[in-house]
């Protein structure tokens, strides 16, 4: 078999035929990974939301998930991970695969107050990429009705007056709200009980039903728009696009330095680039749609892109500021 192709290879030098064989594995392999990336999404994204569903974090994830699917023509699945204070699903989206089909709904608490309180089993340094901000969260100081006051300065006068008695309630412990409450404290100068609850969502029936006096939580929007509460401030430098008649707080008398931060959209370290530029790109048109604007604004969320590195800015400033602010507050954490 001088003459036959089996012959021919078995005359070349096994070094040869060892290369030749990587390089044809490399050749073949190379087109399916350039296909995967180029081709992303071809299969539906799981974005986690470290809340419980019923409050503003859980419906702002609804609308960004619907969005998604129209711009980038692939469905998102919400999946609510709560727990630890955002700490359980941001940790989740922290191992999963960087192959951009896992992303999480991120917020300051994840990435700035917890870091100031305790270890975390994630990097919120470098353990992720950010594809931007999405949604500033602006809390809603709202009162039952019963309790019969209709101003902040209102409430002030009765928390003086009566000592640790008045209870504003939370989403939990180190929570936006949390925070926000204890800031109302110590700039007004008065006492309250905390209590916490397990997500915004339980806030509502609390509040209506009497179980708390006062919130400070975007749920907060929503019924005072219905009539079952009163809006006595919004907790921000600005008043709330959706209450123009109810003051900021620092129209109503309380100077105080505000915590930056919001949400965002954030995957894995690693995650090829180009899959954070395109979904950087579907979530800028997603969060500038005034539909989308619109529905924010229903649950007591206001729009608002941010680039990818101004966002990551913002987060690393927030930390900062709550390294001062949370063991100035009783927030020290285990840290």
């Amino acid at each position: 078999m001088d003459s036959s192709g089996t012959d021919r290879v078995d005359r070349l030098p096994r070094r040869a035929l060892l290369a030749g064989g990587v390089a044809l594995a490399a050749a073949s392999l190379f087109p399916v990974a350039a296909r995967a990336q180029g081709s992303w999404p071809d299969r539906p994204i799981r974005m986690v939301v470290p809340f419980p569903p019923g409050g503003s974090s859980d419906s702002l994830g609804r609308v960004l998930a619907e969005g998604l699917r129209e711009a980038l023509g692939t469905t998102v699945v919400i999946e609510n991970k709560p727990g630890g204070t955002t700490q359980i699903g941001t940790d989740q989206v922290f191992r999963a695969d960087p192959d951009g089909y896992t992303i999480l709904q991120g917020s300051a608490t994840a990435f700035s107050v917890l870091p100031n309180m305790r270890k975390l089993p994630y990097d919120p340094v470098t353990g992720f990429e950010f594809a931007g901000g999405v949604a500033d969260y602006i809390a809603i100081i709202t009162a039952r009705n019963e309790l019969g006051v209709t101003s902040l300065q209102q409430l002030i006068d009765r928390a003086k007056k009566a000592p640790g008695k008045l209870t504003f309630g939370s989403a939990g412990i180190a929570s936006a709200g949390h925070i926000a409450g204890e800031i109302l404290k110590r700039e007004a100068g008065i006492d309250l009980l905390h209590v916490p609850f397990k997500g915004s969502g339980q806030l509502i029936a609390a509040l209506i039903g009497g179980e708390i006096d006062l919130i400070l939580d975007g749920v907060g929007l929503g019924m005072a728009k219905s009539g079952k509460a009163v809006a006595l401030a919004a907790f921000s430098d600005r008043r709330h696009p959706e209450l123009p008649d109810v003051p900021s707080l620092i129209e109503a008398g309380v100077k105080a330095k505000l915590p930056t931060g919001g949400w965002g959209i954030m995957a894995p370290r690693g995650t090829p680039p180009d899959v954070m530029r395109k979904l950087s790109s579907a979530l800028e048109q997603v969060v500038t749609d005034p539909k989308n604007v619109d529905a924010m604004l229903r649950f007591g969320v206001v729009a608002r892109w941010t680039p990818p590195d101004a966002y990551s800015k913002g987060l690393e400033d927030a930390r900062a500021y709550y390294a001062d602010l949370l063991p100035a507050i009783g927030l020290k954490g285990e840290r």
